[in-house]
């Protein structure tokens, strides 16, 4: 779709391909730290304290960082593979739909440990309810806020 930008098919691709990847920079940082975390927390003394649902959250958040991880790097493998094959166009459409995934990868991986901290040095209640909020509050921010936003200058035009 035009944008008032004068490049090519060619310079539009690079450019949106560096936009892309500024992102993931940020989001693998993110990733990182989360998962850095988490596989920390199962060499702690208290982990053996930990009860059933605790354990069990902790495994899922393991294996949605591990995904993130994996989300995070497809864009990585993908340009190698594809590196000047002038398909630069279908790897930014791709690298677009693995980020986005990745947003809600990370997400639940945010929201999650947030709860998982909560539930272990307050209580179980106190969790939940930072885990509804925090579900609500990414949510808002990155699929509602982008949402309005579009419907604003849809209205505007």
């Amino acid at each position: 779709m035009p944008d008032g930008r004068d490049e090519t098919p060619d310079e539009r691709a690079d450019r949106n391909w560096e936009e892309l990847m500024q992102e993931l920079r940020v989001m693998q940082t993110g990733t990182q730290i989360l998962t850095g975390f988490l596989l920390a927390v199962a060499f702690q003394p208290r982990f053996a304290e930990l009860d059933d649902v605790q354990r069990s959250l902790y495994v899922v958040l393991v294996l949605l960082a591990a995904a993130a991880t994996a989300l995070a790097l497809a864009p990585v493998g993908l340009h190698r593979m594809l590196f000047a094959q002038r398909r630069k166009p279908e790897l930014v459409r791709m690298t677009s739909r693995l980020l986005k995934a990745n947003l809600i990868v990370v997400g639940a991986v945010t929201v999650g440990v947030t709860a998982l901290i909560l539930d272990v040095t307050i209580d179980r209640t106190s969790a939940l309810i930072a885990a509804g909020i925090g579900v609500v509050v990414v949510f808002a921010l990155w699929a509602g806020l982008p949402l309005m936003m579009r419907s604003r200058e849809r209205d505007r035009r």
